[in-house]
């Protein structure tokens, strides 16, 4: 059996499936589209919740952004895996206790102002139509491989099968859907990972492999990655080189962003108590370390076999102790034919400057060091390796390392999985938005529950085709195009969550202005570097670090958006009128244990 057929065979069962629990699942009342009937035990809804946040960004495009960058990527782990700690702790029992379907809607009642709930709105929309771009990018790099299609045609079959799934089954469907999603990818993405880890370091557990010793070289693996990478005038992969202030930034933009994630947010509105709120949280934070804990040892055991392939002595000697991978090999080996493969998507592309029939992959920016003296002393013309796309490392990987073609197949549709279960969570957040918090909310408050379920249906379905549309151009990689909506999200909906839970005294005109403050300044700053709507070319400033405020990127945005909201919203409330007495009670029951009385002495 072909690679193709199997590949076709694994990912249209997993289609099938995905499609059958939507139909058997369908929503039939607001209740079942918006919160699932507020039905669904922690542990599934934790396993829901980890598949509905780990997207393409974390299965696709993270392990690569690690893979190419090394120690200063970390970033990534820490403040997506740190923001769940704060979701848990601040924000999900306390949101579940006040009882509504979407965050407008608390927005608006705990602010009592239609205003609010309507800039909520907004700002929820261009949280996560930036992230969806994310998806659906990695939904296109997936698909233009494993189906053999170009990239903008796989962004169009991804977009199909999500219109049928989501559309159809609502919170409801889309929460058995994403458990199913879940076990799908957590298996493509440990398999391979395990299979590496032997080969490389003899170790079954990667995250032990991580750390242990390289067989055929008997070195400390990471001791022989940074030898080979910096042999070829990299960076050393463990060391920390970038901007220390920027580096924490980022990590907290991360964190705070998504503790305001609004589709992750929504799902502890689907479970029947407070408590299992806080549990839910818990158990998707168990669910989320199986990846997390093994995406370091994909990223370097990628980069390793990556740079291996390229330059056969690094395997078992010095980097230059062999020739490096000739032309001929790769139109003809069968073990490089995944380079042909990926070569035909565009994500992957070399070119013999100097016409030696050799394709020599280093840094030809290194002005000193071995792969400097190597390119004079063979009269190169510039890196061969031309073109290697961040977001193909992992699903890559296992053809790289010359697994079985099942597990190839696995990991197209763990790839698929991982983009397909957020993309639908965040459609539904957009649909819950526009249907429930705009048309019932705010224009048609009469509207009918059949009426308000067509509204969701049709928000979804159009929100979709502009996801898509966007999806052609992305800003970035998966993970770089998410990070920026993680800053949207940390500028303009975190800090009015926690001010309205935590906060008396912050009143409708403080949250509106810090909304309205934070947002503009982190989207201004973020299309002044990345361009106007993400478009190419629009962009007022050079996307480089000395071009960035005092080193800021526009990614690491999001925290200063926060403290920008968090200063307005204090210092406007501060010379407004304080809210209404039933307001500032309904603070105090949020954050009160139900039952709960004054302390009494004995």
């Amino acid at each position: 059996m072909s690679q193709f057929t199997l590949n076709l065979l694994v990912i249209g069962a997993s289609f099938a499936l995905y499609i059958g629990i939507a139909i058997w699942a369908r929503a039939g009342s607001t209740a079942e589209f918006y919160a699932a009937n507020r039905g669904v035990g922690p542990v599934m809804n934790g396993m829901a919740t980890a598949a509905d946040w780990m997207s393409a960004a974390s299965f696709i495009s993270m392990a690569g952004l690690i893979a190419f960058t090394g120690y200063d990527n970390s970033t990534y782990l820490m403040g997506w895996t740190g923001g769940y700690v704060l979701l848990a702790l601040l924000l999900a029992p306390y949101l579940r206790k006040f009882g509504k379907f979407t965050v407008p809607e608390f927005i608006g009642d705990r602010f009592y102002s239609k205003p609010a709930r309507i800039i909520g709105v907004i700002c929820l929309l261009i949280v996560s139509i930036t992230y969806v771009i994310g998806q659906m990018t990695g939904v296109g790099v997936t698909f233009s491989r494993y189906l053999e299609v170009s990239n903008s045609t796989g962004l169009w079959i991804g977009a199909a099968l999500v219109f049928c799934y989501a559309v159809l089954g609502g919170m409801k469907g889309i929460t058995y859907t994403q458990v199913a999603q879940y076990i799908v990818l957590i298996i493509a993405y440990t398999i391979p990972a395990v299979f590496i880890s032997l080969q490389l370091t003899g170790n079954f557990l990667p995250q032990l492999g991580l750390f242990g010793t390289h067989d055929a070289s008997g070195m400390a693996f990471l001791a022989k990655l940074d030898q080979v990478v910096t042999d070829l005038g990299f960076r050393q992969y463990t060391g920390h080189h970038n901007s220390t202030l920027d580096m924490v930034l980022f990590t907290m933009a991360l964190m705070i962003g998504t503790a305001g994630l609004p589709h992750v947010i929504i799902r502890f509105f689907t479970v029947p108590k407070v408590s299992d709120a806080r549990m839910s949280a818990g158990w998707a934070l168990v669910f989320i370390a199986l990846l997390y804990t093994v995406a370091p040892a994909v990223g370097s055991m990628a980069r390793f076999n990556l740079t291996a392939t390229m330059w056969p002595g690094a395997q078992t000697g010095e980097t230059f102790s062999a020739e490096p991978v000739s032309l001929e090999a790769i139109e003809t080996q069968p073990d490089l034919a995944w380079m042909r493969r990926w070569q035909a998507t565009g994500l992957l592309a070399w070119e013999d400057k100097n016409g030696d029939g050799l394709i020599q992959y280093y840094n030809d920016t290194a002005t000193e060091g071995p792969a400097a003296e190597m390119a004079a002393a063979q009269g190169l013309a510039g890196n061969e390796l031309t073109t290697v796309n961040n977001d193909i490392m992992v699903l890559a990987n296992p053809e790289i390392a010359n697994l079985p073609g099942w597990v190839i197949a696995i990991v197209a549709a763990g790839g698929l999985a991982a983009a397909l279960s957020t993309a639908a969570g965040l459609l539904l957040a957009i649909s819950g938005a526009v249907s429930h918090d705009l048309i019932k909310g705010t224009l048609r408050p009469n509207i009918s529950e059949k009426g308000e379920l067509l509204a969701a249906r049709v928000s979804m379905a159009v929100s979709i085709l502009v996801a898509t549309v966007l999806g052609l151009n992305p800003p970035g990689f998966a993970a770089q195009t998410v990070a920026l909506a993680f800053g949207l999200a940390a500028s303009s909906i975190f800090p009015v969550l926690m001010m309205g839970i935590f906060s008396k005294r912050v009143g409708k005109e403080g949250a509106i202005a810090g909304m309205i403050a934070g947002m503009a300044t982190t989207i201004l700053y973020i299309f002044a570097f990345k361009g106007w709507f993400f478009i190419a070319g629009t962009n007022m400033l050079p996307d480089t670090p000395d071009a960035w405020l005092f080193g800021i990127s526009p990614a690491s945005f999001g925290t200063i958006g926060a403290l920008i909201n968090f200063a307005v919203a204090f210092g406007v409330s501060a010379v407004s009128q304080r809210p209404p007495a039933h307001v500032q009670e309904l603070v105090e029951s949020i954050r009160v244990p139900r039952g709960a009385g004054g302390a009494v002495a004995h």
